[in-house]
C-alpha cells in the first residue's frame, strides 16, 4: 500500500487533504497523472499545506461552475434511437460514449467519464443516468432509449409502446383500437 495526499475528493477515497492508503497501481496510474493526488513526503506535506487555500478556493470555484451547470442539466431527457428486438432488447447496447455524445448534442459539454453506468443498457426505455460534474455535485439525466423518434415521445409522455395493441390483433377481435387520446395524436398514420 502506498499513502498519498488527496489533491481533491474521490469517491468512495476521502476528501481534499487526507493522507489515505491506495494500491499502487490505482496511485500510479490514476491518481497521480490525473494530479488527484501527491505521493505522501514531507516535502509534499509541507507543500501542500503551503497551497491549500490556493486548492480550496479553485475547487470552491469548478464546484460552484458545476452546480450552475448541474441546475440546467438536471432533469435533461436525452434521446437515443438504436434497433431493438420485439421485447425491447437491443441488438447492441448504449454505452457512456452514447450518453456523453447525445448530452453534448442537446448543448451540455461533458466526457464519458462523467457518465456514470454501472453496466451498459441492453434494453428500451426510460433509464436514470447520473452524470458527475465534480468530484461534490452529480445530477441525473434521463436517456429515452427507443426504436425511432414516435416511440420516444410515447414513451416521453408516459404510454408504453410495447403495450399498445397491434392493429391485426384488435380486428381479429372485433373491435376497433382504442388510442389513449395523447397516443392517438402521436401514433404514425
Amino acid at each position: 500500500m502506498v499513502e498519498v495526499i488527496l489533491l481533491e475528493r474521490v469517491e468512495k477515497l476521502g476528501q481534499m487533504g487526507q493522507v489515505v492508503k491506495v494500491k499502487p497501481g490505482f496511485a500510479r496510474n490514476y491518481l497521480l497523472p490525473q494530479k488527484k493526488a501527491l505521493r505522501s513526503t514531507k516535502e509534499n506535506l509541507a507543500f501542500f499545506e503551503s497551497r491549500r487555500v490556493q486548492l480550496e478556493a479553485a475547487n470552491l470555484e469548478r464546484r460552484a461552475e458545476a452546480a450552475e451547470i448541474g441546475g440546467k442539466l438536471e432533469g435533461l431527457q436525452i434521446v437515443i434511437v438504436r434497433q431493438a428486438g420485439e421485447s425491447g432488447q437491443l441488438y447492441g447496447s448504449v454505452s457512456a460514449r452514447d450518453i456523453a455524445e447525445a448530452v453534448t448534442a442537446a448543448g451540455f459539454t461533458i466526457g464519458k467519464r462523467q457518465v456514470v453506468l454501472d453496466r451498459p443498457i441492453k434494453s428500451a426505455g426510460l433509464h436514470s443516468v447520473r452524470i458527475v460534474l465534480h468530484p461534490e455535485v452529480s445530477v441525473t439525466v434521463t436517456a429515452n432509449i427507443a426504436q425511432s423518434a414516435e416511440e420516444a415521445a410515447l414513451r416521453a409522455k408516459g404510454i408504453d409502446p410495447m403495450r399498445l395493441p397491434d392493429a391485426d390483433e384488435a380486428e381479429a377481435e372485433g373491435g376497433a383500437i382504442e388510442l389513449p387520446a395523447a397516443a392517438a395524436q402521436a401514433a404514425p398514420r
